[in-house]
């Protein structure tokens, strides 16, 4: 990628889904054990209505795993948004270091990398700040990646910024995704999503489509 161009403004900074490429990292059992720096359930929340974004948006989702035999399978709910993908699993710590994870991401052609992990300060970072050295936009999803305590993982965001990454959160990717609400396709999708796990704008919408006489979806 040209040095000369910057990626973190104008209309290309903003991420699509015909440009992104996401990848969901270690959301184990394990790993959720020794989350301090958010509310375990709001984690869970938020990554799964992150990976059904991606899905409602068609854009190649990767899931991986660190030792699963001993750390624990995906949380079902996350599996259970693409039940027939098996998670790569690996041993290396750092993802980026895994061949099969960084030739499933070349082989979707994609240079915005959409990056949410726990931990934050470990799996997050180490995969973000080598992917950064490779080239790529790299976009870590913040409140759907948690570490062991909010120290580790602010000094962990810090650290990722520092090194070019742009913070994100999970409905704000859905946001740039959707961009135009005229885009009919994927309106009624996105909404459900917020309904489901969107928290109080969730809440907000059912009772918007109550006023419009809306049936919202089951």
């Amino acid at each position: 990628m040209s040095g000369s161009r910057n990626a973190k403004v104008g209309l290309d900074a903003l991420l699509t889904p015909e440009n992104s490429v996401l990848v969901l990292i270690d959301h184990q059992p394990y790993q959720f054990a020794n989350l301090h720096s958010h509310e375990p359930t709001m984690i869970v929340n938020n990554v799964i209505g992150l990976a059904k974004t991606a899905k409602a948006f068609g854009v190649p989702t990767i899931l991986t795993t660190v030792l699963e035999e001993r750390g624990g399978y995906l949380i079902k709910g996350l599996q259970d948004v693409f039940p027939e993908q098996k998670p790569i699993n690996r041993t290396f710590i750092n993802t980026w270091e895994d061949r099969r994870v960084v030739e499933a991401v070349e082989k979707t052609g994609r240079k915005k990398l959409i990056i949410a992990a726990l931990w934050t300060e470990i799996c997050l970072a180490m995969p973000v700040i080598h992917a950064l050295g490779e080239g790529y936009d790299v976009y870590i999803v913040t409140d759907a990646s948690g570490g062991v305590t909010a120290e580790a993982h602010d000094m962990a965001v810090r650290r990722m910024v520092q090194a070019g990454a742009v913070p994100i959160t999970w409905m704000a990717v859905g946001g740039e995704w959707q961009r135009d609400w005229a885009r009919e396709k994927t309106v009624a999708g996105m909404a459900d999503l917020l309904g489901q796990h969107g928290g109080a704008t969730g809440v907000v919408t059912a009772w918007e489509w109550q006023l419009l006489g809306i049936h919202q979806a089951k």
